[in-house]
């Protein structure tokens, strides 16, 4: 019986495998492909204790926004910008983010840097607090609801934390590192008769007990009294009377006001607290005597890194976001590749043997596609006609069907809407549109539906990570989850 067992497995055993010769094995395409695939074959996890841990926030950089990034900064540098790869991009590590608030579809800022920095999804609108507190409303608050956030737990751990933005430190993704709030709105103030502090007094006690260490960004104007002028010709909007940032001079604090000082900032020890503008930091177009995120993100690696046992920072790119909500690409892709270059030199700052890094976006937006553009066509331009022959898009633009170009890309809504209102009516067509007109740094897409801000969308986002862990990310997951690699990379044996 035995015998012939054998014999029939022999009799249907697969023949051994021929060798084929693969006509394309010369391509650069083919090549290319097989060495990363040569490359990832040897990937070893790492499950060794993070030291630090970063994490860093593209507000707004869908997965179409961050596209767009890449050609931007690839046409930049003289490619035609589809080849080209990010940063972060090269990390061994992806998965994608469901970005949802728990009542809402489409998210807002505060409630997923909640998500991200707790480990727990939040109400909209609301910072650092249990699903109970209604956004808002006061009275639903009570101080046991606040949640524990990622850095009291890396305080807990010896280690240092840091906030670097280019919006307000009040705002609302860098708030989530350090507050609680019924809503993110009260960034220097809160309703009369709230128990809560206001977000920048929350941010100041946090510096002050040393859960926060290290915080650049701006919002000048909440850390003021109301209706005093601040450095900068900036009037404080504080209704209580108190002058943050005279308080923390005070005590012995370290206060680079400006680009040069924070290059010439030498850590002793103090609290850190670098506010840089009255609002929110200019675009990087813009940009004169400010730091930028990646001159920011330096000096707060140099400051943190002192620490023997570690650090935590947040660094967003918050302006990602704004760009998106004035339908403006070029300002989006332009800090989407000042975001790229911020996450570069943390990875040549630190070591993936004991660095987590990660990157992400908060959410995503209405940005959308239009096709058939051929290869190289400007991100922020026109949509030009595929060549038949060779590489590059034909000279010619394509054309909808009203006869008019159209740009590479659009919002579904947005201030850019074709559609205007006159009286009680609504009515519009698409305007002629011109390369040099679709290319200008202040040009607003074509948008479907009229908004004065173009909203957020629902739509995953991706997760780009490497160092202690990393491995960890894979697949689609929750956006609390992010939280949960942080912790037990910070925490692992």
């Amino acid at each position: 019986m035995l015998r012939m067992m054998l014999a029939a497995a022999l009799l249907f055993a697969a023949p051994a495998a021929a060798q084929t010769t693969i006509a394309q094995a010369d391509n650069p395409w083919f090549t290319d492909a097989d060495a990363q695939l040569a490359q990832n074959l040897r990937r070893q996890p790492n499950t060794s204790r993070a030291k630090n841990v970063i994490l860093f926030i593209a507000d707004g950089n869908s997965v179409g926004a961050n596209y767009a990034t890449r050609i931007f900064a690839g046409q930049r540098a003289g490619k035609l910008g589809e080849e080209h790869v990010l940063p972060y991009e090269a990390f061994p590590h992806l998965a994608l983010s469901k970005t949802y608030n728990i009542n809402a579809q489409t998210p807002d800022s505060a409630a997923t840097a909640s998500a991200l920095n707790s480990g727990v999804k939040a109400r909209y609108l609301t910072l650092g607090v249990s699903e109970e507190v209604i956004a808002n409303v006061c009275a639903t608050y009570s101080p046991e609801m606040d949640l524990t956030l990622l850095s009291d737990i890396a305080a807990g751990l010896g280690k240092s934390i840091g906030i670097v933005t280019t919006t307000r430190l009040t705002h609302a993704t860098p708030a989530a590192v350090y507050a609680h709030s019924v809503s993110r709105r009260w960034e220097g103030a809160t309703p009369k008769g709230c128990a809560q502090k206001d977000i920048a007094a929350q941010l100041f006690d946090a510096m002050a007990d040393g859960r926060v260490d290290l915080a650049f960004g701006g919002g000048r104007r909440f850390f003021g009294p109301e209706g005093a002028i601040l450095a900068g010709g900036a009037k404080g909007r504080r209704k209580d009377g108190r002058d943050l940032i005279e308080e923390a001079r005070a005590a012995g604090w370290r206060l680079p006001e400006d680009g040069a000082a924070l290059s010439a900032l030498t850590p002793d020890g103090a609290p850190v607290l670098g506010v840089f503008a009255d609002s929110h930091l200019s675009y990087e177009e813009d940009r004169t005597d400010e730091p930028s995120l990646t001159e920011m993100t330096v000096a707060a690696i140099r400051a943190l890194s002192a620490n023997e046992g570690g650090f935590y920072l947040m660094v967003e790119g918050g302006r990602v976001d704004h760009g998106n909500h004035g339908g403006v690409l070029h300002r989006t892709v332009s800090e989407g590749a000042q975001f790229a270059a911020a996450v570069a030199m943390a990875d040549a700052l630190t070591d993936d043997g004991d660095t987590l890094i990660v990157v992400t976006a908060d959410h995503g937006h209405s940005l959308a596609f239009n096709g058939y553009c051929g290869r190289g066509s400007p991100i922020t331009g026109l949509c030009y006609e595929i060549a038949a022959s060779g590489v590059k898009h034909d000279d010619a633009p394509n054309l909808a069907d009203d006869g008019k170009p159209y740009s590479v890309a659009g919002y579904l809504n947005g201030p850019g809407a074709v559609l205007k209102k006159d009286g009680d009516v609504w009515s519009g067509s698409r305007p002629d549109l011109t390369q040099e007109q679709a290319t200008g740094p202040d040009y607003r897409q074509q948008a479907l539906i009229p908004k004065g801000s173009a909203t957020h969308s629902g739509e995953d986002v991706a997760i780009y990570a490497k160092g202690p862990w990393a491995h960890l990310f894979d697949g689609t997951v929750e956006q609390n989850y992010v939280f949960h690699v942080m912790n037990h990379a910070m925490g692992a044996p």
